[in-house]
């Protein structure tokens, strides 16, 4: 099927949702208490006029698939096994995405799937918003184009590109200059992920 097109020219999220039972809880232990420090933090959450963002994903084993937080879970102060669903498959290009879980996903869980998939040895990304860390880190890490928006196809490429181009790998962070506030950490799990934001909020990394 012809991907569809908005009209601003950017291709239809296409989200491929199947319903079935939630993740087992203790799966999530580690990414749900990082998901609730970064929300006592303001980095994820909800806008005053009750828009979400940032979210929170870990790879599942070996391979490319991976478990995140669904669609409008940002404005709960606490997410259980009901909030988070799994990433099965994916397509930049046509930007659709496979999932099964209690939740549909975001069209930023593309984001995810390209540094899962640009970078084997990450377990665990983080998507936060932060006016004053993003400021600050904008021309000190490396930065996705101010042309690819969140949720596209460009920004997946975009990411694709910091892993061949930059030295990201070594940073485990990246600001979406397209995306305003809005910056992807990532590390072999979520407590290394996690740090390298508080660390940088604190101003004590870079």
């Amino acid at each position: 099927m012809k991907p569809v097109k908005t009209k601003d020219g950017y291709i239809k999220f296409d989200c491929r949702w199947k319903e079935a039972r939630p993740i087992p809880a203790g799966r999530l232990k580690t990414i749900n208490y990082w998901r609730k420090k970064l929300y006592a933090l303001g980095m994820i959450g909800s806008d005053k006029k009750g828009i979400g963002f940032g979210n929170i994903s870990q790879r599942i084993g070996r391979t490319d698939m991976f478990i995140i937080t669904g669609s409008a879970t940002g404005k709960f102060k606490k997410l259980n096994n009901k909030h988070y669903t799994r990433v099965t498959g994916y397509d930049f290009k046509k930007n659709s995405l496979n999932c099964q879980g209690p939740v549909r996903v975001s069209s930023e869980s593309l984001s995810h799937a390209a540094v899962y998939k640009s970078n084997k040895n990450a377990n665990c990304v983080i998507h936060i918003h932060n006016q004053k860390l993003w400021k600050k880190l904008k021309n000190r890490v490396p930065a996705t184009s101010p042309k690819a928006a969140y949720g596209t196809p460009a920004m997946a490429r975009e990411i694709e590109k910091l892993f061949k181009q930059t030295d990201v790998k070594d940073k485990n962070i990246f600001v979406m200059a397209g995306h305003r506030y809005g910056l992807v950490a990532f590390g072999p799990d979520a407590a290394s992920a996690g740090k390298v934001i508080i660390m940088a909020n604190r101003g004590l990394y870079f």
